[in-house]
């Protein structure tokens, strides 16, 4: 169901933090009219840690509606609590998302049984497709692939979106990979290197800003077209990087801002884009941009 570049889109605000409804609908025509091949709504780079449940609910129901089945919609419904994962699981199926993004519980630190434990809860309460989420520079949580393996018996949990950028730990995963359960990468800079080690595709920050390189990418990778990938990702590169010189999202949706796709606004404890930094974003944009 899920390969190839799946943007983590940003969830456009005003300034003063309300959601911009038309900006975010405008946002996913953007992206399909440039080849993105799904949409994660209310990931990271969305805001959700801000997002009330309301609000949350609502963002995923209003890029259902906009993507209207032309590409899939993943929606981010993880939490700390198992609980409110199933609550927000629920919500995704019931605005019609075609599966969920749940990444591993932060702050509270579980074992690997705890882990286990969490997502079979969640799988057994709602039925809907499912991605596990491992981040661990984000939530002081590392789900091992011992515990990876294990949750992937289970008939609705269907991949996993491995954000540590580590060869060996990709070759781990993939080891176990099957038609059902498929490994994704959600780090940019290794994401070509680990499609071209097995890996089905990217949710990808990158692609908020180049979509359709981030695409053609991926699909040249997924063919087995190993050298006209690396020169596109080449030119990537600096985007992969500098989109995390400040805490994600920070950087993305200044950039998504200054090509005058979305407003200004994001919510505290984040802040915009540092000046400093904004020269070397720019260049980035425009070495991607470059043909």
């Amino acid at each position: 169901m899920f390969q190839g570049s799946m943007v983590a889109i940003v969830t456009p605000m005003f300034e003063d933090g309300r959601i911009d409804e038309t900006s975010l609908r405008n946002l996913v025509d953007f992206h399909i009219d440039n080849q993105t091949n799904a949409i994660v709504a209310v990931g990271t780079t969305g805001e959700s840690a801000t997002l009330n449940h309301d609000e949350h609910c609502d963002v995923i129901r209003i890029v259902v509606e906009q993507a209207a089945g032309r590409v899939p919609v993943i929606a981010g419904t993880g939490s700390n609590s198992t609980d409110e994962a199933i609550d927000y699981s629920r919500c995704a199926v019931e605005m019609g998302a075609d599966a969920c993004l749940l990444v591993t519980p932060y702050y509270n630190k579980p074992t690997q049984e705890g882990l286990y434990q969490h997502y079979k809860k969640i799988a057994e309460a709602v039925s809907i497709p499912q991605l596990l989420y491992n981040v661990p520079g984000r939530t002081a949580c590392d789900m091992l692939p011992s515990t990876v393996k294990r949750l992937a018996e289970i008939d609705n949990i269907i991949g996993i979106k491995e954000a540590v950028g580590d060869t060996n730990r990709m070759r781990e995963l993939l080891a176990f990979a099957n038609e059902k359960f498929q490994i994704y990468s959600g780090d940019d800079a290794t994401a070509l290197e680990l499609i071209l080690l097995g890996g089905k595709g990217t949710i990808s920050v990158t692609a908020n800003v180049a979509p359709k390189a981030m695409s053609e990418m991926c699909k040249l990778a997924l063919a087995g077209e190993r050298a006209a990938a690396k020169a596109i990702n080449q030119r990537l590169m600096p985007l992969h990087k500098n989109l995390f010189v400040e805490s994600n999202p920070i950087p993305v949706k200044w950039a998504v801002q200054t090509m005058g796709l979305i407003k200004s606004g994001i919510r505290l404890p984040l802040t915009p884009l540092s000046e400093k930094y904004h020269d070397i974003v720019k260049q980035a944009i425009q070495q991607a941009q470059e043909s």
